[in-house]
């Protein structure tokens, strides 16, 4: 039997069908299909919101929508609308004071850790991504900090061919990012793994969003 919290989505969901375009309604369900909650990416002490922003809005293309910022200890985060072209709002972004916590609490919920890093011996592809993963990436300057590295489960490497050693962080994202997209569809036929819950969860709230008024519509006769 479905349970109440998952009836209610549903019971919502109908409700403001009505109110979309056939071709937003697909374009939802076909998001949704592609979204995954078992890959998050963490980006550590990141100096330029621009590269934030950046890497926020690859992750979300690729349906990576729980996302986590270790914040700067010299300021605050803010995102950039000119970069993210407002792609920030179907994530689901958490912000933390300090690394340790941040991959604490991943640990906690079963994530393997794993960091980009020069140093590293082992090749992204050689990274078994089916599993529930975090993946960090570290600062334009010193990349990822040594209390992250003390806290993965490896590191690896994307590799390059030319004189340059690193991809600026943005890059390096969308690089990661494409490549465990393509991983998954490999091994498991698609990416996304959304639960029948989740999936209902998300496409109310993509469906609120989409639609002006939403929230009276659903709290007429209610």
């Amino acid at each position: 039997m479905l349970d109440n919290e998952l009836n209610e989505y549903i019971s919502k969901i109908k409700k403001l069908e009505p109110f979309l375009t056939e071709s937003r309604w697909d374009r939802i369900q076909n998001t949704i299909k592609n979204r995954t909650l078992n890959i998050v990416p963490v980006l550590e002490h990141i100096y330029d919101r621009g590269n934030i922003s950046a890497v926020m809005r690859s992750a979300e293309a690729f349906g990576f929508i729980n996302f986590h910022i270790v914040e700067r200890p010299d300021g605050q985060f803010k995102t950039s609308n000119r970069v993210t072209q407002g792609t920030d709002k179907w994530l689901k972004i958490k912000k933390h004071k300090e690394t340790k916590k941040c991959l604490g609490e991943l640990k906690e919920r079963g994530f393997k850790i794993y960091a980009t890093h020069l140093n590293a011996t082992v090749a992204i592809d050689e990274i078994d991504f089916t599993q529930a993963s975090a993946v960090i990436l570290g600062n334009e300057k010193e990349g990822v900090s040594e209390e992250a590295l003390e806290m993965c489960d490896d590191t690896f490497i994307i590799p390059m061919f030319g004189f340059a050693q690193s991809f600026n962080i943005s890059v390096a994202g969308a690089l990661c990012f494409y490549h465990i997209h393509k991983y998954r569809l490999e091994k498991m036929g698609s990416s996304g793994d959304l639960c029948e819950k989740d999936a209902a969860k998300f496409t109310l709230e993509y469906m609120c969003k989409s639609i002006k008024g939403a929230e009276k519509i659903l709290n007429y006769n209610k």
